[in-house]
């Protein structure tokens, strides 16, 4: 089965001032507006079958289904990582078992981090094992690691403010979690 999926943004307005108009572009006469909107209108039963067959039909809920499939089994898919490959493969021989036209698969360069390990000791005033996570992309620690004094800010005013304290140290952000749109910047 073959659909033509017609989407048409913005455009309308400025085509409705031109009805009955021939359109130009690069002043070659194109169709008048007439034209174009018999055209979109003889869209309407195949757009009808998609909807239906998306909601009434045998594709209803695969959407959600092939969503949970992925979350469930590949689960996250980070630009570049294995997941992420096996996520493609998967939806790649979905849509060839669907029927679909030309599907295929192009090669990409996408740049590709993985967490390695991560550990944190505080050396004094004893020593204590913490929790960290590294963030993503970020660039890794030599293998004889990092020791330093920290310096401890609220926000990147303080560390502004701070700026000439922080050379050499280790900086950390102890900033209380307000919401998620005011907290994530640190």
């Amino acid at each position: 089965m073959k659909f033509l999926i017609f989407a048409f943004f913005g455009g309308v307005h400025l085509l409705s001032l031109c009805s009955g108009k021939a359109i130009y572009k690069n002043g070659i006469s194109k169709r008048t507006f007439e034209e174009i909107k018999e055209e979109i209108a003889s869209y309407g039963d195949v757009a009808k079958a998609i909807i239906n067959l998306a909601v009434y039909g045998k594709a209803q809920n695969r959407s959600y289904e092939r969503l949970a499939l992925l979350v469930d089994t590949v689960g996250p898919r980070l630009s570049g990582s294995k997941n992420l490959e096996k996520a493609i493969q998967i939806m790649y021989q979905n849509l060839q078992q669907d029927g679909l036209e030309n599907v295929h698969l192009e090669p990409v360069r996408i740049p590709h981090w993985e967490r390695g390990e991560e550990s944190a000791v505080m050396l004094e005033p004893r020593i204590h094992k913490i929790a960290i996570l590294g963030l993503g992309s970020s660039i890794g620690t030599p293998p004889e690691g990092i020791t330093a004094e920290v310096l401890v800010v609220t926000s990147f005013d303080e560390l502004q403010r701070r700026a000439s304290e922080a050379r050499g140290k280790i900086v950390v952000y102890n900033q209380p979690y307000i919401n998620y749109s005011r907290t994530v910047q640190y």
